[in-house]
């Protein structure tokens, strides 16, 4: 099965894909980061959902 553009959120909600363009504003929308934070926070510590968020508000 192919990823639905028209989706609001990702479809694995465990890990982030920068990958896909409405993932990607998902994400951004979701942390209150821009894409470069949100791919910073990835590339330190992976595409777990709650290490990036511990993370992100760990490094304000």
């Amino acid at each position: 099965m192919s990823d639905d553009s028209d989706r609001r959120g990702p479809q694995d909600r465990a890990r982030i894909s920068l990958e896909q363009a409405h993932e990607l504003r998902y994400w951004t929308e979701r942390f209150g980061v821009d894409e470069r934070r949100l791919r910073e926070a990835v590339a330190a510590v992976g595409v777990s959902v709650d290490a990036v968020e511990r993370h992100l508000r760990a490094n304000g």
